[in-house]
Parts: C-alpha cells; sequence; structure tokens
C-alpha cells in the first residue's frame, strides 16, 4: 500500500518541480519584452498598508546618470560580469563569514533585479538560494541593458514609490530623463533602504553618499563598456 501510495505522489511531485523550474522561466523570457505590471514587493507594501505609485518608462527616457550612479554605488563590474555574480566580492563575503564576521553582502545589480521581480525581501536561505538560481538566467537570457532598464523601473526609492520616472517627479518635480548628475546619485544613495532615507530633501547621511557616487560615477563613467 505504501509502496502504491509513493507511485501515485511521484507524478504531482514531478509536476510541481517542473513548474517550479519552467514558471520562473518563463517569466524571465516574457520580462525580457515585456514591462513587469508589478512585483512581489508591491504587493507585500500594498498589504502592509503602503501606497503604490509605479510608472514604467522606457530606458531611453531615464538618464543614463542614474545607470551611471548605480553601477558605480551597487555594482562597478556590471559591464564585465558573465553571470550575474562578482566572483571577487563572493569569495570575500565567504571569508568573512569563515572568520565569524557578519558579510556585508556582494548583491550585484542582476541579482537585485531577479530578486526585486520574482522574489520576496529577506535574507533567508531559501530566498538566497532562488536569488542565486535565477541570477544566471537573467544574465544570459537578458541583456545588459535590459538589466538596467527593468532594475531602474522597478526599484524601490520611497514609500510607495517604485521606478525612476515616479521617484524623480515625487522627488525633483521633473522627468527621469531630466535628472541632473547630484539628483541621479541622491535617489540611488537611498538604497537599499528607501523607507528610511530620503532622496530630498537630503539628510547628512544621503548628502555624504551623494557626493561620494556622483565622484564615483564621474570617474567610472568613460570606462563603461557595456556591449549588450
Amino acid at each position: 500500500m505504501a509502496g502504491a501510495r509513493s507511485r501515485l505522489r511521484l507524478p504531482w511531485i514531478r509536476l510541481v518541480v517542473a513548474l517550479l523550474i519552467v514558471g520562473p522561466l518563463a517569466l524571465i523570457l516574457m520580462f525580457r519584452f515585456v514591462p513587469p505590471p508589478i512585483t512581489p514587493l508591491m504587493v507585500i507594501r500594498l498589504i502592509q498598508g503602503h501606497p503604490l505609485k509605479y510608472h514604467w518608462v522606457d530606458y531611453d527616457r531615464i538618464s543614463p546618470l542614474l545607470a551611471h550612479a548605480a553601477i558605480a554605488s551597487e555594482d562597478n563590474l556590471f559591464c564585465e560580469e558573465n553571470f550575474g555574480f562578482d566572483v571577487g566580492a563572493l569569495q570575500g563575503q565567504i571569508e568573512e563569514w569563515r572568520d565569524g564576521k557578519r558579510p556585508r553582502g556582494a548583491s550585484t545589480i542582476t541579482m537585485q533585479t531577479a530578486k526585486n521581480l520574482l522574489l520576496w525581501p529577506g535574507r533567508d536561505p531559501i530566498r538566497k538560494l532562488a536569488e542565486a538560481w535565477f541570477t544566471p538566467q537573467f544574465a544570459l537570457l537578458w541583456p545588459k541593458r535590459r538589466v538596467l532598464e527593468v532594475y531602474l523601473n522597478i526599484v524601490e526609492f520611497g514609500d510607495g514609490i517604485y521606478g525612476a520616472e515616479e521617484a524623480a517627479q515625487y522627488f525633483f518635480h521633473k522627468p527621469a530623463g531630466d535628472l541632473t548628475p547630484r539628483e541621479a546619485a541622491q535617489l540611488i544613495s537611498v538604497l537599499p533602504r528607501p523607507l528610511v532615507w530620503v532622496a530630498a530633501p537630503p539628510g547628512p547621511y544621503v548628502r555624504e553618499r551623494a557626493s561620494v557616487i556622483e565622484r564615483r560615477a564621474d570617474e567610472i563613467r568613460p570606462l563603461l563598456t557595456c556591449s549588450r
């Protein structure tokens, strides 16, 4: 009897595993071309009582200064990464963990895009494993430009404020395409704690952090070589 039950459960287990693999892959392929209508974080924030201000704009309507600031702050090697990981940073975090220190994180822009688009917030091991599983798929199936386009459109910049266009309009009363270097740096400065830090008017931390990001972005701009 137990063997019969196991045989009956096996097809269902296979089906669930297949859906867990094929389902996210289908979404990754779809969102390669289609703007995401909503993300898990947006749903969670809505349930928590936060507003939802989200307006998608194409990459050409976002100031490149914002992309440069994001790369300078979040992922200096974004253009060189082949599978969406910063291997050197990951090795450093593993060594810190082995030494008993708390890892500071080595999340790349591709990893953050995978997390924001498909997963829930948090640091639990299951989410981290899922993020590590999805990241190479994004890196292989999406061009760098698309990764940046989606990331800058769905990332949370404030309480219920998602994406470059909504953030630019809310904090600076202008389109995302008209952001100045300092405004772009201030927006990126609030990551990863947009419910704590405010892009404008900036507090002492955001003001200081924006100065660092603006300087780094200016330094790396001539070196950015994203080929696709």
